[in-house]
């Protein structure tokens, strides 16, 4: 039963997602000084992927966790 529920929340959070704009407000300061939005929006595009290597990071560690107590308790 938990791990449905577990697995129903997560599919809610993948497809529930809200577009976020990720510019610091010296970044903004600069990039709304200029004409030319796809400076602005390749700028937006770059922090949000380099948000996601930590997301991944701290996944990968807590699997690894994971996966040692299971080991452990069946041992």
């Amino acid at each position: 039963m938990k791990i449905k529920t577990v697995l129903i929340v997560t599919i809610i959070f993948i497809f529930c997602s809200i577009s976020a704009e990720a510019q610091c407000a010296m970044c903004r300061a600069v990039l709304e000084s200029e004409e030319n939005s796809q400076t602005s929006k390749g700028v937006n595009n770059g922090i949000m992927y380099l948000m996601v290597f930590p997301y991944l990071l701290i996944g990968a560690v807590g699997y690894a966790i994971y996966k040692s107590r299971k080991k452990a308790k069946e041992s």
